[in-house]
């Protein structure tokens, strides 16, 4: 599929070309994935003709401190980073659903153990929903393992990290299953390949526990809160086996690009009757009616752009 690029991007705190927005083939980003980063939703309310930026001051929050564990020689300034995200998006006057990849690289020519310098840079693109978030997808347990946190830190958005999730999405894809699902080191289920998951059994929500192996990933936050303070459903934090996602009565991926995706069967089995379960349904529904500000709840999760953008300029 050909991808349509946006005209500007934000490179080292200034507006450029979407073309311009490179570097070297011999930084240490290149040489060794020696970055961190965020992927963030911006949500388009055509009613208040306003696009809401999703928990953005909770990604740039976990920005910082995946800089601070990769001990990259930079404290960032998460107001300007604020700023960039929203510049992005209005230089491109989006207005309909965006994913923005806001980005730390290590630059220059250094080798592995270099900590500087870092260049930063945000972009941004549309992305329409997906089938499988009204018709759900098949998924399998593969053979690759999340690594344990003595290995790699997973808890970290660093760059490296996604080859594990790379190599499970391959391996996914040859079985004939819609996306991967990645067990732990002691075996047990750790999430998918840059999603989190969770599983329904009695009306009880269960997800692995944030010391499985997993992000901490901000969506998954969101949806504990909504599924016990607006929905009134139990939700369990524990460690999972392979073998009770069978015995699931609905299941789910959440995340920044997954958004809340349902999971229809389990290497091949049916997860429930087969069907998107009804929670999964109403839980699908209050996340997005927040995330596009058509509910009043949790408008601390909102950054509005353009409304935003046009306050700052009044001052």
């Amino acid at each position: 599929m050909a991808h349509t690029h946006p005209r500007f991007a934000w490179f080292n705190g200034r507006l450029v070309p979407w073309e311009e927005a490179r570097i070297h083939i011999y930084s240490p980003a290149v040489k060794y994935g020696a970055g961190v980063f965020e992927g963030l939703r911006g949500y388009w309310n055509d009613g208040q003709r306003e696009m809401f930026v999703f928990r953005l001051r909770e990604h740039l929050e976990r920005l910082a401190f995946g800089i601070k564990v990769m001990r990259f020689d930079v404290t960032p300034d998460l107001g300007q980073l604020e700023r960039a995200v929203i510049e992005v998006v209005r230089a491109n006057e989006f207005r309909d659903g965006v994913h923005i990849r806001l980005s730390a690289l290590l630059d220059g020519d250094g080798e592995m153990y270099s900590v500087g310098p870092v260049t930063f840079c945000c972009t941004a693109n549309t992305r329409p929903p997906t089938k499988a978030l009204t018709e759900g997808l098949a998924a399998g347990v593969v053979s690759w393992r999340r690594p344990e946190d003595a290995a790699l830190p997973m808890r970290v958005k660093a760059n490296a990290n996604y080859q594990n999730g790379r190599m499970a999405v391959h391996e996914a894809k040859a079985n004939g299953y819609g996306a991967a699902i990645l067990l732990n080191n002691i075996g047990k289920v750790a999430e998918g390949p840059g999603m989190c998951l969770f599983m329904v059994r009695g009306g009880v929500a269960v997800t692995p526990s944030i010391t499985s192996g997993i992000l901490e990933s901000i969506t998954r936050d969101a949806v504990i809160r909504l599924l016990r303070d607006e929905l009134g459903v139990t939700v369990e934090e524990r460690d999972v086996d392979r073998s009770e996602l069978y015995a699931a009565d609905e299941a789910f991926f959440c995340g920044t690009a997954w958004e809340v995706t349902p999971i229809t069967s389990v290497d091949r089995l049916p997860v429930g009757d087969g069907k998107v379960g009804s929670l999964t349904k109403r839980l699908q529904a209050l996340y997005f009616a927040v995330a596009k500000g058509e509910s009043a709840l949790h408008s601390e999760w909102r950054t509005p752009v353009y409304g935003a953008a046009s306050a700052r300029a009044a001052e």
